[in-house]
């Protein structure tokens, strides 16, 4: 028997309360669980289906490492504006971003130095700077219409294509991409393929409905804004596939892929998942949103840009374990800051 059925003056409904809470907790830990599993059963079946309809084999790239590391984020997006909660959306978003560079980057570059190609500081990191910014023109106004949803996906298209045709044109080894990108794919029937695409799609709908809903009881049970969660909680859990594909691909070597794959799931975030979510529910913007998140995200940005110059004179530009050090720093203070304003209301 628990303390709670000893004491008489005990309150059933804080047992009520408490049980709803424990049960919330579960709820976001199972949904983060089925989320990421899910999101890989959907980018293999989507892989899989892609190549039966004949699509090239780069594409079929661009399938598995644009989409896939955000497909959680996205659906989480999705779910939670149609749910009415369209600031869990903008701070998963924000909140993946930050938690990509300064956390995901940083515990990278601690276990073994990041390169960054200058290529990535020429043209990956400005496109996502301009992204960044294009965020700001429409959060300065306080709300988020529909139309600037739009404008948002139109962009992050733009973006895609842009990317596609300069790869084709400058890339000289792009076949051999291809052929990479042909060998990391597993061979599947049709069948399968589908499958796997809708049982994928079906179980992310799920889970995160049920990370969605679990994390929205968790707010409202400890007084927390939806965005604070979104920035936090949600946020860490939907970049978990960044986290782990990133961490692979710098104990690899694959510095390229572990840079390419942040700022990647980066312009995701900025673009399709706060676009997503703006075109299914325009949303008012907290003043909190610019004056810290949107100017943490844009600080992270530059920083990458500093930390990769840093040591341009010796021919290899990169983030040492200094620069992991203190990616790391940023993220931990940022996150103390916002456990703060919550325990201060």
């Amino acid at each position: 028997m628990s303390w709670v059925a000893y004491n008489s003056d005990f309150n059933p409904s804080l047992k009520v309360k408490i049980l709803i809470m424990l049960f919330s907790i579960v709820m976001i830990v199972v949904g983060l669980v089925v989320l990421v599993w899910s999101a890989d059963l959907f980018v293999d079946g989507a892989a899989g289906v892609a190549h039966t309809l004949g699509m090239s084999n780069l594409l079929v790239g661009m399938i598995v490492i644009g989409f896939g590391t955000s497909a959680p984020e996205m659906s989480v997006s999705v779910i939670s504006a149609l749910q009415g909660n369209p600031s869990i959306a903008l701070g998963n978003a924000y909140g993946s971003n930050i938690t990509n560079i300064a956390l995901i980057l940083g515990l990278t570059a601690l276990i073994s130095p990041v390169i960054i190609r200058s290529q990535v500081l020429r043209k990956e990191l400005p496109i996502l700077l301009g992204a960044t910014l294009l965020a700001y023109v429409n959060l300065y106004d306080g709300r988020i219409t529909r139309l600037e949803g739009v404008v948002e996906l139109v962009a992050l298209f733009a973006v895609l294509t842009w990317m596609r045709l300069e790869n084709r044109q400058q890339m000289p080894n792009i076949d051999a991409l291809e052929v990479e990108v042909e060998a990391s794919l597993k061979p599947m029937q049709a069948k399968k393929a589908w499958v796997l695409l809708i049982i994928g799609l079906l179980l992310l709908v799920f889970s995160s409905r049920m990370l969605v809903t679990g994390a929205v009881d968790i707010a409202h049970y400890f007084g927390v804004s939806d965005l604070i969660i979104g920035l936090t909680v949600i946020a860490i859990g939907t970049s978990l596939p960044e986290l782990a594909a990133s961490i692979s691909a710098a104990s690899k070597g694959k510095h390229d892929l572990a840079v390419g794959n942040v700022i990647g799931s980066n312009l995701f975030n900025t673009l399709a998942v706060v676009g997503l979510a703006g075109v299914i529910k325009p949303m008012q913007i907290p003043i909190d949103v610019i004056s810290r998140d949107w100017i943490m995200m844009l600080g992270l940005t530059l920083l990458l840009f500093v930390l990769g110059y840093q040591r341009k004179k010796l021919g290899d530009h990169n983030i040492n374990r200094w620069g992991g050090a203190l990616l790391l720093a940023l993220y931990i203070a940022y996150t103390l800051y916002l456990i703060a304003g919550v325990l201060s209301v």
